[in-house]
């Protein structure tokens, strides 16, 4: 269950993806099977060729991209979701959502 993002933020993301940039999502999130996670960053691109190499620059298996037809992202939480944020420097995400 995803919540704690504006509709904006959404059709932002949607369409960054859809121009095949790398776009970045976070919002609070709750699923039982990942106990103790509270956020989620999906990161996106239409381009599925950039967003596996984006997945391998960060150490990432791009076997674990979700093939959503319209909007293929790859999730990252826990230790790794802020180490990424970091590195692509998303303060404000990072600050947002106190990770």
């Amino acid at each position: 269950m995803a919540f704690g993002i504006k509709r904006e933020e959404l059709q932002q993301w949607k369409a960054d993806v859809s121009r095949g940039e790398i776009a970045f999502l976070t919002h609070y999130w709750l699923d039982k099977r990942f106990v103790g996670i509270r956020t989620v960053t999906k990161v996106g691109c239409s381009d599925l060729d950039r967003l596996s190499k984006w997945c391998v620059s960060h150490g990432l298996n791009p076997q674990f991209i979700h093939h959503s037809p319209s909007y293929p992202h790859f999730d990252l939480f826990g230790s790794m979701q802020k180490r990424i944020l970091e590195l692509e420097n998303k303060w404000d995400q990072i600050e947002r959502f106190k990770l």
